[in-house]
């Protein structure tokens, strides 16, 4: 699929001229609500090029056998990399390769119970760009029982029916937010940890999960080792169910760090069946106006966790959210990236794009007051997309189904194998 930046002058007209397709199609591979556009906007068209998969040279490649492996012509890995030596590839040099053998992985989706109807129909709409279902409906008490909070039956039911495998999501949530105390004083004690592991194997089996998924946020340093204990006896307990476990982003590891001191990556990858690192909120509601999941830092975090994680254990994640921000109080509201893509064309303000994260933003004024929206776009994803591939990793999680991403779910479907397991 083609990706076009909507310059000045463009209709919908003249692209869809251009490309040779509907305006209607392009309307709706992009979430539009009008035929307006922006300049700035970027957006998706199908065509019948082969997907690019991202491949860095290795000690003893040559064209010939890429293009083997590959499945494509040597001439058209040299098209496609204008001032490749093919004579003298270099170690570490990242090239492109269209080619037939799409990118396979796993794909996650976290998804927080709302309407019976609302959460189905999402499930069917994304059926096959889904390898695991993580229901967020679960929290535990200061004992250590963990307890459901919102029906998710009806999700679990329909998961199962499409071949998705639902995983029921445990956090550390307490009058709405996570709660280092809450966690702290249930990892600490032994009977309490043992109350956390029972009842979680107990409302897998009995609420038809394929396994755990733990979201245990800001855990206080001090109880690093403790948190390695039950996931051992979690993982111990849960025999051949999926334990998924959560992780915040790092660079480098500092056992002090009240955010992140208290994941041990290369520990908890021994035991975890998955490690999904959580690549986002680089920019933070309530923080400064930044990029979201800038491309940048995603890759010093998968450059750092491949240190400790197996490259065939992790997955990275990609929000499905953007960030309004007021000027200069830095209040927040979070939006699905469609909503950002979209209130850019309601309020006529010109989309930019920032070559060193790849991600797009923009400026708005509302009544006197300055807004700055970061939010990912199709250039962005598809950026996302090539690190997975570069790094060979699993696959990705994605927050939150809710939010509405279409151009992410149609590069998925169109230049991806979802692998279900």
């Amino acid at each position: 699929m083609a990706v076009h930046v909507v310059r000045s002058g463009d209709t919908l007209w003249k692209i869809s001229s251009m490309y040779g397709v509907s305006i209607q199609t392009v309307i709706e591979i992009n979430g539009l609500t009008s035929t307006s556009i922006i300049p700035g906007l970027v957006l998706y068209i199908p065509d019948n090029m082969l997907p690019n998969r991202t491949y860095k040279i290795k000690s003893g490649d040559v064209i010939w056998k890429l293009a083997q492996q590959f499945h494509i012509a040597p001439s058209t890995i040299i098209q496609a990399n204008p001032g490749i030596d093919p004579n003298n590839l270099r170690i570490g040099q990242i090239i492109t390769i269209p080619s037939p053998l799409k990118l396979a992985i796993g794909t996650l989706g976290f998804m927080i119970p709302s309407t019976i109807s609302a959460n189905v129909a999402t499930l069917n709409s994304l059926a096959n760009e889904l390898t695991y279902i993580a229901v967020v409906a679960y929290s535990i008490t200061s004992e250590g029982w963990a307890f459901n909070l919102m029906d998710d039956r009806a999700i679990v039911s329909r998961s199962r029916q499409l071949n998705i495998k639902p995983l029921l999501v445990v956090q550390n949530v307490a009058h709405g937010d996570f709660s280092a105390e809450l966690v702290g004083q249930v990892l600490e004690n032994p009977a309490r940890r043992k109350n956390l592991t029972d009842s979680l194997v107990n409302l897998a089996a009995q609420r038809g999960f394929s396994g755990v998924s733990i979201d245990f946020e800001f855990i206080p340093p001090a109880r690093r080792q403790d948190f390695i204990l039950f996931l051992r006896e979690l993982k111990t307990a849960l025999g051949s169910l999926i334990l998924h476990v959560n992780l915040p982003s790092k660079t480098a590891d500092i056992p002090t760090n009240r955010i992140i001191g208290a994941y041990d990556y290369a520990a908890i990858a021994r035991i975890a069946d998955i490690a999904a690192v959580m690549t986002m909120d680089f920019g933070y509601a309530g923080g400064p106006p930044d990029p979201i999941s800038p491309v940048n830092w995603m890759e010093q975090v998968i450059q750092y966790s491949l240190t400790q994680i197996p490259h065939t254990k992790m997955q990275i994640a990609l929000p499905l959210y953007g960030h309004d921000k007021i000027v200069p109080t830095f209040k927040t509201t979070v939006l699905p990236v469609l909503a950002a893509q979209n209130r850019a064309i309601s309020v006529g303000a010109p989309i930019q794009f920032n070559n060193t994260s790849k991600a797009p933003w923009y400026r708005y004024w509302q009544g006197g007051t300055e807004h700055i929206v970061w939010f990912e776009d199709i250039r962005s994803y598809i950026e996302m997309y090539k690190l997975v591939d570069l790094y060979q990793l699993s696959g990705t999680t994605y927050w939150e189904l809710s939010f509405l991403a279409p151009q992410n779910w149609a590069y998925l479907k169109n230049n991806i194998t979802v692998v279900k397991r």
